[in-house]
C-alpha cells in the first residue's frame, strides 16, 4: 500500500485514490507468506532476463504488487497484496513467458497504499502527513522534505490540525514515478537538524540488511532492516513508483513523508507507502532522499 494522507482529497479521481494517502502510511504486512514459485529448480538468470522479467510485471499492471530483484537468489522477488487474485498471479506469470521462472511470488497481508502524515505531522487543506527532513540551499534558505503524493496537489502547508499557523509552501513535487516534494518555510517555527533527536549530518543509499528507523505522525518511532533496492510499487490508478528502497519497518496512514534514517544521522529515505501496521508488522517503501536532494539542489544539515 502507498503511506496515505489522513484524510481525503477532495475534487478530482486522484485525490479519491489518495485518501488513504492522507492519512498517512499504512504499515507494510509483518510476515510474507510465500505462494507457489515459478519454479522450484534452481537456476541462473541473466541481468537480461531478470530485467526482461521485471518489466512483464509493469506490463501486467497489477496494483498491489511490488518488485525487486534479490541478489541473494537472483531471482525477482514479486511481492503481492491480499487485493491480488491467483487470475492476476497466472497473469503476470504469463506476461512473463519465457522468464517466468525468474520470478519467486510472495503474499503480503493487508493493502499497499501511500500513507500520508519527518516524524512531526503537517497539514495541506484536508490531508496529514510528516515531515521528512529539514534541508537548505547554498543561499541559506530553508525548506522541508516529505512524500510527493503529500505534496501533490498542496499549496499552504500548517503545522497544526486547526491549520491557523502556516509553515510553508510547496515549490516542488514529483510523483508517481518518484515520491517526493519538497515545501519552502514561511512560517517562524522551528526547523532542527534532527530526526527525533538523532542528529542528521548526511545523507546515503543503505544496503540489504541495513537496519534502519523510521519515525511518523501516526506511529512514531520503528526500526528495522532493508530487504531491496530498487523495488518498484504499482499503487494502482496509475501510480506506480520505481527506485525504491523495501524494509521491514511498520508504518501507517499519516507516517507517509517521514524520515528513513540510521542511528549515525545518515539520512536514506522519506516514507512512501505500504502494507499492515505497526501490530502486526508489515512490508514499507521509501524514496531514496539522495534523488530528492539532487533534484532540488539542497542538503540536510
Amino acid at each position: 500500500m502507498r503511506i496515505k494522507r489522513t484524510t481525503p482529497r477532495s475534487g478530482i479521481s486522484r485525490r479519491t485514490r489518495l485518501i488513504a494517502v492522507s492519512t498517512g502510511l499504512v504499515a507494510a504486512a509483518a510476515i510474507a507468506i510465500p505462494s507457489a514459485n515459478a519454479s522450484d529448480t534452481p537456476s541462473t538468470f541473466s541481468a537480461a532476463e531478470l530485467k526482461s522479467a521485471s518489466g512483464s510485471i509493469l506490463k501486467a499492471d497489477i496494483p498491489g504488487t511490488a518488485w525487486a530483484v534479490d541478489s541473494k537468489t537472483n531471482r525477482v522477488l514479486v511481492t503481492v497484496d491480499s487485493t491480488v487474485s491467483q487470475a492476476e498471479i497466472a497473469k503476470i506469470k504469463q506476461q512473463a513467458g519465457a522468464n517466468a521462472d525468474a520470478l519467486t511470488i510472495k503474499r503480503t497481508p493487508g493493502k499497499f497504499n501511500k500513507l500520508i502524515q519527518g516524524g512531526d505531522a503537517i497539514y495541506a487543506s484536508s490531508w496529514r502527513c510528516s515531515l521528512g527532513f529539514n534541508v537548505q540551499n547554498s543561499s541559506g534558505q530553508q525548506f522541508f522534505l516529505t512524500a510527493g503524493h503529500c505534496t501533490d496537489g498542496a499549496g499552504t502547508w500548517y503545522s497544526n490540525s486547526g491549520r491557523t499557523t502556516v509553515i510553508g509552501s510547496t515549490t516542488g513535487s514529483s510523483f508517481p514515478g518518484n515520491d517526493y516534494g519538497i515545501v519552502r518555510y514561511s512560517g517562524s517555527v522551528s526547523r532542527p537538524g534532527t530526526a527525533n533527536g538523532v542528529d542528521i549530518t548526511r545523507a546515503a543509499t543503505p544496503s540489504v540488511g541495513t537496519t534502519v528507523i523510521r519515525d511518523g505522525s501516526t506511529t512514531g518511532t520503528h526500526s528495522g532492516r532493508v530487504t531491496a533496492l530498487n523495488a518498484t510499487v504499482n499503487y494502482g490508478g496509475g501510480d506506480v513508483v520505481s527506485g525504491l528502497i523495501q524494509t521491514t519497518v511498520c508504518a501507517e496512514p499519516g507516517d507517509s513523508g517521514g524520515p528513513l534514517y540510521g542511528s549515525n544521522g545518515t539520512a536514506y529515505g522519506l516514507t512512501s507507502g505500504g502494507s499492515g501496521n505497526c501490530s502486526s508488522g508489515g512490508t514499507t517503501f521509501f524514496q531514496p532522499v539522495a534523488e530528492a536532494l539532487s533534484a532540488y539542489g539542497v542538503s540536510v544539515y
